[in-house]
């Protein structure tokens, strides 16, 4: 440790038990802001957990603090229909099959009437992938959206919806996403990226696009201007090299483009799939992914720690092992409570305010692009939603 870090007493106790996890060297490393190897990552798996949270904890507070970041949201699911057939989703449905549907613009937009006595400021809608559904239907569902709550911000589409979108379109996509944001679109969520690994995506979605399609159509969305979220499902076949692999993946984007904010660890439900035998990950394990991640991706700002698939206790823990978002009101969550997730579907406001509160952390409300809403700090409370990203970021 150089001798300005020695003076600190709270970074000296994280270079002890750094040096008794046999990590001291890493500590040094994350300590003078210098990136960690692939070699390095796969270390940090198999040394004491809370040592590996602690320093993950150091650099969460070097970023933004005590800050916690939450939002009003709701998620619509507007399809089940989807011929991926991944092995580790039971959301899934095939046409005709019971309890398959698709819902019509007018129905999204009754979701959204729904909550307009609530202060949401974000809807995420994500779904299957349905080859029948024809190019205008998205367009259609963005504009009731946003003509039922104009105020609204939309984060839809994955990776992978967006790949369908322009093939049902017949363009490329860098031409498509000016329309769809014209009728609404204003960010991307990070789902479907799974693992890239080509030998996992053989084993359990090999329907799905390649890791590196997933890729190349994030660079198109970040070089369109849009934001948006990466994610990793962990907890199943995956090695430990090929969840480093994936985040070193993400990184080396976010070199390129900056347009990540958020990365989410997502955790394995193995109810109601093909791998069901599978005993998904521990609430360890996901303290660990977490603290991994934190320290693996020193380029994206935000880690979330998705309550829905995490459980409000370990996502309280989670904001001691480099996690600073907890997500949002969510309303009618579907995907991961079909694969067995016993979380609410929703919860109040004032909850999630109170959950953050208890893990000794600070709340503030933002919307989607980061910005104040809300906070319980006084400096931030003031600011509102003029707030400029860099500003609420640190």
């Amino acid at each position: 440790m150089k001798d300005s870090a020695m003076k600190d007493p709270v970074m000296e106790q994280i270079h002890r038990d750094a040096s008794a996890a046999g990590i001291a060297d890493l500590a040094d490393k994350v300590f003078a802001g210098e990136r960690l190897t692939r070699e390095d990552g796969v270390r940090l798996y198999g040394a004491d957990l809370h040592a590996v949270g602690a320093l993950a904890n150091w650099v969460r507070e070097q970023k933004h603090g005590d800050l916690t970041y939450f939002n009003v949201n709701q998620h619509i699911n507007y399809t089940n229909i989807c011929n991926k057939l991944c092995r580790f989703c039971a959301f899934q449905r095939l046409p005709g099959q019971e309890g398959a549907y698709v819902m019509k613009p007018e129905e999204v937009a009754q979701k959204i009437t729904e909550q307009l006595g609530e202060p949401v400021t974000e809807v995420h809608m994500v779904a299957g992938i349905y080859p029948k559904l024809p190019y205008e239907y998205y367009l259609d569902i963005l504009r009731a959206v946003k003509e039922t709550r104009p105020s609204i911000h939309i984060k839809a589409f994955t990776m992978i919806e967006l790949m369908q979108i322009a093939r049902r379109a017949k363009r490329p996509l860098s031409e498509v996403l000016p329309e769809l944001v014209e009728a609404g679109l204003g960010s991307c969520p990070g789902g479907g990226a799974e693992v890239f690994s080509d030998r996992v995506r053989d084993e359990g979605y090999d329907n799905k696009n390649t890791g590196h399609e997933w890729l190349e159509t994030a660079r198109t969305v970040h070089e369109a201007g849009l934001r948006s979220n990466c994610t990793m499902l962990h907890g199943h076949i995956e090695t430990v090299e090929e969840r480093i692999d994936h985040l070193d993946r993400l990184r080396l984007l976010q070199d390129e483009t900056g347009g990540f904010q958020t990365y989410i660890p997502l955790s394995f439900h193995p109810a109601n799939n093909e791998w069901s035998h599978l005993p998904g990950p521990t609430a360890l394990d996901e303290l660990r992914e977490m603290a991994v991640s934190r320290l693996m991706l020193d380029n994206i700002n935000h880690i979330k720690a998705y309550w829905i698939m995490l459980s409000i206790p370990v996502a309280q823990m989670a904001l001691s092992y480099g996690a600073d978002d907890v997500d949002g009101t969510v309303v009618e969550e579907k995907i991961y409570h079909e694969a067995g997730a016993t979380t609410p579907q929703k919860v109040k406001r004032a909850e999630l305010v109170q959950w953050i509160r208890d893990a000794g952390r600070v709340p503030v409300e933002r919307d989607t692009l980061y910005e104040v809403v809300w906070s319980d700090d006084e400096s931030l409370a003031s600011v509102g939603h003029s707030a400029p990203v860099a500003a609420v970021n640190g």
